[in-house]
């Protein structure tokens, strides 16, 4: 019956027109904890008979998703195609080197000549050991007693070369790669590696790549007063962690950490440097925004003030002169000292604006915080009309949302 309602071809009062919108959405709220009812009876029930021994009702999968999914992705609705631009593959083409072909002179009639060339690319890839016998000469001083001998050239410490140590790390963490397989792929050319050989150049000696990956973190959060901020679950050896995305469009990082609280955030920002707190005038006014009461605050008071102190000091501190603190009073006290400390640094780079959903360990580590528009997007995406008029506004609504995104 209200499938085809439009409550605004009624052309009585305004008033009508008012009430009968109120009774839609009566009708809609009513409807959703009926279907809410319905479905906890059905659960009820299938309890019921399998105390009883029998079956519950069988959970036959529909052949396309409902809207009641609990995907609430907005992938589609934010993606924007990008304009593909053609260009000559072969002007992209590096060419190694060139061959001239020509044509079996038995072919040719007498009277042929000569009109040019006729060029074709080819690209092919070619991969052959390049095992190396080093001759390291060795000279013996007698009148200091001491033997020299002649160094490798960079990048061959070791048994194996800097290709096979480059290819190894571009399979595995580059194209997902297991072990097993990489150790298949060089077998079949000759090459005699381990299993523990090869982890070892996969996970050992790697101060060259995090000195890389620090350097460009910081140059990311230099580059921009704001940057986004995400996190998602892990699991790391079987247990659950979190994984945490800090990225603007000039780069992304990644760190894993054991949790996800305001502390874990703020080492996040610090590129997990050493921890420290301060207790300054702005943590004690974050410490009355926390709502942390006067007699507390009070006590603060005996500590140092305007002085950065490391992690086990401050606890320290804190258990001798507070001791009756109780675990979130002492995790807003941590929290406060810790944003004042971040804020006060001047080696590393301060975020001033986080772009970031609404979880609470976002919240006043900067001076600003703007709400995700994705994040924003899955709450319509998660409403379920039951009226059709309400699925046009939601539609239409989503409509207008993605536009102004875009």
């Amino acid at each position: 019956m209200l499938e085809g309602f439009d409550p605004k071809q009624i052309q009585d009062l305004e008033g009508a027109r008012q009430a009968i919108m109120m009774l839609l959405n009566l009708v809609e709220t009513l409807k959703t904890g009926n279907q809410a009812l319905r479905e906890q009876v059905q659960r009820l029930r299938d309890e019921i008979n399998r105390l009883k021994g029998e079956q519950g009702k069988p959970d036959i999968k529909a052949n396309k998703k409902p809207r009641t999914s609990s995907n609430h992705s907005s992938e589609k609705e934010r993606h924007q195609p990008k304009k593909r631009k053609r260009g000559r593959k072969l002007d992209k083409i590096k060419i190694d080197r060139e061959a001239e072909l020509d044509v079996d002179p038995e072919c040719l009639p007498a009277d042929a000549e000569f009109k040019g060339h006729e060029e074709v690319t080819v690209q092919d890839l070619s991969i052959h050991t390049d095992n190396v016998l080093f001759r390291k000469r060795k000279y013996y001083s007698a009148s200091e007693g001491k033997t020299y001998l002649a160094e490798l050239p960079p990048g061959y410490e070791g048994e194996f070369g800097p290709s096979i140590k480059s290819l190894a790390v571009v399979m595995h963490f580059g194209m997902q790669t297991t072990e097993p397989k990489i150790l298949e792929f060089f077998g079949h050319f000759g090459i005699q590696i381990s299993s523990g050989q090869l982890s070892n150049i996969l996970i050992k000696d790697k101060a060259t790549f995090h000195a890389e990956k620090d350097a460009i973190y910081e140059a990311g959060l230099r580059s921009s007063p704001w940057q986004h901020i995400d996190e998602t679950g892990a699991r790391v050896n079987g247990q659950n962690q979190r994984c945490h995305i800090v990225c603007n469009p000039l780069y992304t990082a990644y760190f894993t950490t054991e949790k996800k609280d305001r502390l874990t955030v703020i080492d996040v920002l610090r590129n997990s440097s050493e921890r420290s707190f301060l207790l300054d005038d702005e943590a004690f006014e974050l410490l009355h925004s926390l709502r942390l009461s006067a007699r507390v605050s009070g006590q603060l008071n005996c500590l140092p003030h305007d002085q950065e102190l490391g992690e086990s000091e401050f606890a320290g501190l804190l258990d001798q002169h507070l001791p009756n603190l109780g675990p979130q009073q002492r995790k807003w006290v941590l929290d406060a000292t810790a944003i004042a400390a971040y804020h006060a640094q001047t080696g590393f780079p301060v975020v001033e604006l986080l772009i970031c959903d609404d979880a609470p360990q976002f919240k006043l580590v900067t001076d600003e915080l703007s709400l995700c528009w994705i994040h924003e997007g899955r709450h319509y995406k998660k409403l379920v009309p039951h009226i059709a008029y309400h699925r046009q506004l939601l539609d239409d609504f989503l409509t207008r949302y993605w536009g102004f995104y875009g």
